[in-house]
């Protein structure tokens, strides 16, 4: 089986070098080669660390790239991008924000840039598949409020200041304010559960 047969073959629009070099059954090094001749022509496009993905593919999605390029640790899409994916925020943010496990990072691809912010572990859940489709991990609209506020407590106040939010009356603030008891007691959760009692005030 040739590379572009391998390729061909997977159904789904994300893969690694090494997926397709198992099934075509050569080299990595020879992959590597191939695909990157490929992505010359524009017919595949190399997101990094051995990630590439198939901008044609209608299936495709910069926030899908968000487990790719997670170095590894858990993480899932949140923050204000999940806010607008929501609904919650109209303005598109520039980059996609993710939430993770691991270290803070950013990754530039040329679909967009994803910045992979860090979590207390003890926050880390709430999340599930987009639109129940198995895309991309997605905080849910509370969560990703919650990850918000938890993140502009931090150095360098990252969304200290947000813009106008929607929200609808399917929001719960009560499930909001169960992930902000999971944050450990200090001024952290102080900051978000004053953040949080505010926004209700003013919604």
């Amino acid at each position: 089986m040739s590379t572009r047969q391998a390729l061909r073959s997977i159904d789904h629009p994300i893969f690694t070098t090494g997926e397709i070099a198992r099934l075509a059954r050569t080299a990595t090094s020879v992959t590597t080669r191939v695909l990157t001749a490929m992505a010359a022509r524009g017919e595949v496009r190399h997101a990094g660390r051995g990630v590439w993905y198939q901008p044609q593919d209608p299936r495709f999605s910069v926030y899908a790239l968000v487990h790719y390029l997670s170095g590894g640790s858990r993480a899932y899409v949140s923050f204000l991008s999940a806010l607008h994916l929501h609904g919650i925020v109209a303005q598109i943010p520039q980059v996609v924000f993710a939430a993770t496990t691991g270290h803070t990072k950013v990754r530039r691809t040329p679909a967009g840039t994803i910045s992979f912010h860090r979590i207390t572990p003890a926050l880390f859940g709430g999340f599930d598949w987009y639109r129940g489709e198995r895309q991309f991990l997605i905080a849910t609209p509370e969560k990703a409020l919650i990850d918000s506020l938890y993140l502009s407590s931090r150095k360098g106040r990252q969304f200290g200041r947000f813009p106008e939010l929607e929200l609808s009356p399917a929001f719960s603030f009560r499930r909001a304010r169960q992930w902000a008891r999971r944050i450990p007691p200090g001024p952290i959760r102080r900051h978000v559960e004053a953040k949080l009692s505010d926004l209700q005030e003013r919604s």
